[in-house]
């Protein structure tokens, strides 16, 4: 049986990943690690995978380009006909924006995203309930191996 094998490049275009995120190879790594080692994705999980951590205009030209929706998103993805995996694409302005709305720590959420991203390469989708339960459940229990808590529980601050 094949070993789980991922190989990450992580390029930086958007200087305020640094500053927020400053052990973000280390973690990125990591979290691909542990990604590749779960069970329901060590079978797939063989390859290069491209990080490109950029901004929100980017985000949105490659939205627009690819997808036909002239917005930024959070996160994509993009398979490469000469590597087994792809590329993930994650924009610092919408996950920074998503965590001050939802009250998420900054490095979890985008390791979050990275996550879904790198889900995506291995096939994983969201498009039915069913698919999106399971792509959530293959998340939490690998984020959990990482120390992040649930992402889908949004706690809500109430006064006493």
């Amino acid at each position: 049986m094949r070993r789980s094998k991922i190989e990450l490049t992580i390029a930086v275009e958007h200087p305020a990943w640094r500053n927020k995120w400053p052990s973000l190879r280390r973690d990125a790594s990591r979290l691909l690690a542990t990604a590749a080692a779960h069970p329901d994705l060590k079978a797939k999980a063989h390859g290069v995978v491209a990080l490109v951590l950029t901004n929100d205009q980017a985000l949105r030209r490659l939205n627009r380009q690819f997808r036909g929706k002239d917005r930024p998103t959070n996160v994509l993805s993009f398979e490469d006909q000469t590597e087994p995996l792809g590329g993930i694409a994650v924009a610092y302005e919408t996950v920074a924006a998503e965590c001050r709305e939802q009250g998420k720590v900054f490095v979890n959420h985008a390791k979050h995203m990275i996550l879904h991203g790198f889900l995506h390469l291995l096939g994983h989708d969201h498009t039915t309930k069913g698919e999106a339960r399971l792509m959530e459940q293959v998340e939490i229990a690998i984020l959990r191996g990482v120390g992040i808590p649930n992402p889908y529980v949004i706690e809500t601050k109430s006064s006493a």
